[in-house]
């Protein structure tokens, strides 16, 4: 059996690389993918606390997130895709105006 603070080292890696990639990067569509990275990093940490604890109220959790995940990245894309539409970018500093 793999022991817990492995899963929670390569969370706390992914989370990381997450917050990196929202910080760093410019592209809105990177940072939509780094900001889906942080959200597994702490789904990962709910399951490997419910399996080590034998419980299964965080594995609902996580469920639960993920169905929320997809919902988020419906909407995101959408209007990521209806921003590149009118504005022909995908730079997070060409945005910074709420009108075109």
């Amino acid at each position: 059996m793999i022991p817990t603070y492995y899963y929670v080292a390569l969370s706390a890696i992914m989370f990381a690389i997450g917050v990196i990639g929202v910080l760093v990067r410019r592209n809105v569509l990177v940072t939509f993918m780094s900001v889906e990275m942080m959200l597994n990093a702490a789904n990962l940490v709910l399951v490997a606390f419910a399996f080590a604890r034998q419980d299964i109220l965080g594995q609902v959790i996580v469920f639960f997130v993920i169905v929320v995940a997809a919902a988020e990245v419906a909407v995101g894309l959408a209007l990521l895709v209806t921003i590149f539409r009118t504005r022909q970018t995908t730079n997070v500093d060409d945005m910074t105006l709420l009108k075109g």
